[in-house]
């Protein structure tokens, strides 16, 4: 497949950078899947979170080496998944360094998620954030941290201090107000105090599947019930997440218009791009790249997991699609309002939902892992075995 003719590489010539919601030891030697996803389809970042790092070392031998040298030093159970994280995401830096070189630092971030365990202990979350920026010590490096209410002052103030955020879990445009509220603040702090904004940099990680998933069985109800809703009900399935999302791009943008950022770009400073997340289709009945199509739009990344991305090299139709309709994303999120369903408690149930579903598979790998020391270390000591 060609530069040109590759719907991947299609999408960061329109302006939409390509990231990857994936990451595996296997996959991340300089000939590995990761490295050609960089040569053949632009890729430009990658992004982790315990779900994945669950799924990598739970279902990988490839980490059984490091977990059994690790373990002879004695080290516990949770020190030996952040080693292995750590290595895993210093790596994957590597290969990312070049795009990140290419694109004067635009692109190239890899993204390390402070415990979800932390997510509402904000004075934690602050001491953690540094201590994984600094124990990487790569630029192209981003620290994930959700962009809960109670964490928003914390995001601020690492922001002002020079680390990378990612700022995730967003599902309401309030909430991603909040967060570029708190990017803004944090450039200008920087620029009083005569610290470079040019290499500063963070993305607005904005959910979009998942809200569909929440609010479709509540349209079902309405349109199983017939009357004069059920049409309007039935109009609704599977639109809200995309007309979220307009509506955020669109706030983007008006902020990138004011002389506040005018004047913070005429410093140096860069964008906070959005970062459409949750991109994956969960209902079988919608197409396998339908957050993916409509939320083209320039100055946007959208990270992808594999299957999602190599789906849309194989049928992705790139263009412009990111500002087409807004009149319509609006209506439909007032007829939203006017069935009765109320967007900002779902947004905030998901947030909480977010949370928790981090904290999950993070539990599950750590009870992995002491299993596999377990069994290493019964091996160890039998007899015969050196």
């Amino acid at each position: 497949m060609t530069a040109t003719r590759n719907p991947l590489t299609a999408l960061v010539a329109l302006g939409q950078s390509v990231w990857l919601d994936f990451i595996r030891r296997d996959e991340l030697s300089p000939t590995g899947r990761i490295a050609r996803l960089i040569a053949e389809d632009d890729l430009r970042g990658v992004t982790s979170n315990p779900s994945i790092f669950e799924k990598a070392i739970d279902g990988s031998s490839a980490y059984d080496a490091d977990i059994r040298a690790l373990g002879r030093e004695a080290r516990s159970t949770s020190e030996i998944l952040e080693a292995l994280i750590l290595k895993d995401v210093a790596l994957a830096a590597d290969l990312f360094r070049p795009v990140y070189d290419a694109t004067g630092g635009r692109d190239g971030f890899v993204s390390i998620e402070v415990s979800p365990k932390l997510a509402l202990d904000p004075s934690r979350s602050m001491a953690e954030a540094p201590r994984l920026w600094r124990a990487l010590s790569h630029p192209n490096v981003m620290v994930k941290l959700p962009g809960t209410s109670a964490a928003v002052p914390a995001i601020r103030q690492l922001l002002a201090e020079g680390v990378n955020v990612n700022i995730t879990l967003l599902f309401s445009v309030e909430r991603y107000l909040e967060v570029h509220e708190a990017y803004l603040a944090a450039l200008e702090e920087r620029i009083r105090e005569g610290q470079p904004v040019d290499r500063l940099s963070s993305v607005a990680s904005f959910f979009v599947s998942r809200i569909d998933t929440a609010l479709d069985p509540a349209l079902e109800e309405i349109a199983k019930a017939g009357g004069p809703e059920a049409e309007k009900a039935r109009g609704l399935a599977g639109t809200i997440a995309i007309a979220n999302a307009k509506i955020a791009y669109q706030k983007w943008r008006s902020i990138q218009e004011s002389q506040r950022w005018v004047d913070l770009a005429g410093k140096g400073a860069r964008p906070q791009r959005l970062l459409w997340a949750s991109t994956s289709t969960k209902n079988p009945a919608y197409s396998d790249v339908m957050y993916v199509e409509p939320l083209i739009g320039r100055e946007t990344i959208n990270t992808m997991p594999l299957e999602t991305l190599e789906a849309y090299r194989t049928h992705g139709r790139p263009t412009l699609r990111l500002e087409e309709g807004l009149g319509e994303a609006q209506r439909r999120l007032a007829t939203l309002r006017e069935l009765g369903l109320d967007l900002g408690k779902v947004t905030s149930q998901l947030e909480r939902d977010g949370v928790r579903k981090f904290v999950e598979p993070l539990d599950k790998v750590l009870a992995s892992l002491e299993r596999k020391r377990a069994m290493m270390s019964a091996s160890r000591q039998a007899p015969g075995v050196a």
